[in-house]
């Protein structure tokens, strides 16, 4: 239980990886932490806010209020909320908007208004990642402080075998265990 008593914010993009957030969710969980998602609609596509509900055993949030009672999801309390603001997968659509402040949904406003340090998985095709307007975005986000975990090379979505999976949730759970300092018993 590592990270009992820390407050994890995960925030998934809408791109393939987003499947390996309910396996990312369920290690935080384990290890004591407290978790809630924040997800683009795009998001909803590739995993279904049910399973990250019941993994996380909260509400997921995807827009600035719930339409059926009218309940604001304030992107200014879950920053305050948060420890660390882990967004996997990290698309390359909306690392471009964090890196230029651009903040059409619940899940860029939540970023831009975080006081908490923001921890990155990137996850996109090959050509994408190695994109010059993409690399320079990263160097951008990394230049605000933010953690970049690098996404691994192998078989991707298109069928392509180079660097952009993201990073396995094991290894993205090392790294926010290994971010907190641990207490000596």
């Amino acid at each position: 239980m590592k990270l009992k008593g820390k407050n994890i914010l995960l925030g998934i993009t809408g791109g393939i990886a987003a499947y390996k957030a309910a396996f990312l969710v369920r290690l935080l969980v384990k290890e004591g932490a407290q978790v809630k998602v924040v997800m683009t609609k795009l998001a909803k596509e590739f995993i279904t806010p049910l399973t990250l509900a019941t993994l996380s055993k909260n509400p997921i949030l995807v827009d600035f209020f719930d339409p059926e009672n009218g309940q604001w999801n304030s992107h200014v309390d879950l920053g305050s909320w948060s420890d660390l603001y882990v967004i996997a997968p990290a698309t390359a659509n909306s690392m471009g908007k964090m890196a230029n402040a651009i903040a059409d949904n619940l899940l860029l406003t939540t970023y831009l208004s975080a006081k908490c340090p923001v921890m990155l998985a990137p996850a996109m095709d090959l050509d994408m990642f190695r994109h010059p307007a993409n690399l320079k975005n990263i160097e951008t986000l990394k230049s605000y402080g933010n953690i970049i975990i690098d996404p691994d090379s192998g078989e991707l979505a298109s069928g392509l075998i180079g660097k952009g999976r993201m990073a396995e949730p094991e290894i993205i759970t090392e790294r926010i265990i290994d971010f907190f300092p641990q207490k000596k018993n």
